[in-house]
């Protein structure tokens, strides 16, 4: 769709589950790509296949503190996205959010770069209608276990679009839906790479609620295309737009899925759902579609099986101990 030239790009957050792959796909587009992460989510691990490219630089830094380099556009990825992970360090979640925010704003802003935020279909919170499209404000707890992420990602937000009106800045803004695929972290507590750890290790699998709640799931090779789409489409779409599959399944439905692809005799055992844990979540992406020309191509299946060969082959090669 868009013609693409060799950049310079930064990618916070890069050594992390999406960043990683964002990285690989900027590198075979042939762009240099600058990585930042501070590691507390992020391993190494998942950048050591571009350590030693010429086009690849991996800095150690946390976004909280500001970042002074020159580049051609930046992606903003770096927070936390799990809530195991987000809800550890809550204060510190919502400094990411905000605090980066401002610096690589900031950056930008100095160096006439364009910045792509990756904001979070949680900005919907536990929406009142369904499905969500760009135009909903959303039903957000601001006090609740989860705020320092919503919160934090909703501020951003505001700052981006602040900048942009402003300072002119050429900003984009992508909201992205519950994305799964290999390199996520066996321990994020997420519901996919829970249930496929769980069925690996034939232990219980763990539902919360009844298991009617629903989730839209999109395979990360679709959305990182949605994400370079965004940031290559003409300076007029700003977004935010939202980037996530509108294929709804329950939970049920998932785990049940993900038993018989894996051939699991893991027993379901339900718990009470979390706190401000939204019931349904399913993207509307008429915008994406007419804007990007960009949907979703991987089915959950496909998908699924490309993740549990993944965590199937870290199990056999060092379990899920880390």
């Amino acid at each position: 769709m868009f013609r693409h030239l060799n950049k310079s790009i930064l990618v916070t957050g890069g050594a992390g589950f999406l960043g990683s792959h964002l990285c690989e796909r900027l590198i075979e587009m042939g762009h240099d790509v600058i990585c930042v992460d501070n590691f507390y989510t992020g391993t190494k691990e998942n950048v050591a296949h571009l350590r030693d490219h010429p086009r690849f630089e991996l800095i150690r830094h946390d976004v909280c503190f500001p970042l002074y380099i020159e580049v051609e556009e930046i992606y903003n990825l770096a927070c936390p996205a799990s809530p195991i992970h987000y809800q550890h360090d809550p204060v510190q979640t919502t400094k990411t959010s905000v605090h980066g925010a401002i610096n690589m704003l900031g950056l930008a802003k100095r160096v006439g770069a364009k910045i792509l935020q990756a904001s979070t279909s949680e900005v919907y919170g536990d929406p009142e209608i369904h499905p969500q499209d760009e135009s909903y404000w959303g039903r957000v707890n601001p006090t609740g276990l989860r705020a320092c992420y919503d919160e934090g990602k909703r501020c951003a937000e505001t700052l981006f679009f602040d900048y942009y009106r402003q300072h002119g800045l050429k900003i984009k803004v992508a909201r992205i839906f519950n994305t799964y695929g290999p390199r996520m972290h066996p321990k994020d507590g997420r519901v996919v790479s829970n249930f496929i750890t769980q069925a690996l290790s034939e232990a219980p699998v763990t539902m919360f609620g009844d298991g009617t709640q629903t989730r839209s799931f999109c395979y990360v090779d679709d959305l990182i295309d949605g994400l370079i789409r965004l940031m290559d489409s003409p300076d007029d779409v700003i977004g935010p737009v939202n980037l996530g599959n509108p294929g709804e399944f329950t939970m049920l439905q998932l785990a049940q899925l993900i038993l018989e692809m894996t051939g699991s005799r893991s027993e379901l055992v339900f718990e009470p759902l979390p706190s401000d844990d939204p019931v349904q979540r399913q993207p509307d992406i008429s915008l994406a579609r007419q804007m990007l020309e960009w949907s979703p191509s991987i089915e959950l299946a496909e998908g699924l099986g490309f993740t549990i060969a993944y965590f199937r082959e870290m199990l056999e090669n060092q379990g899920f101990g880390n």
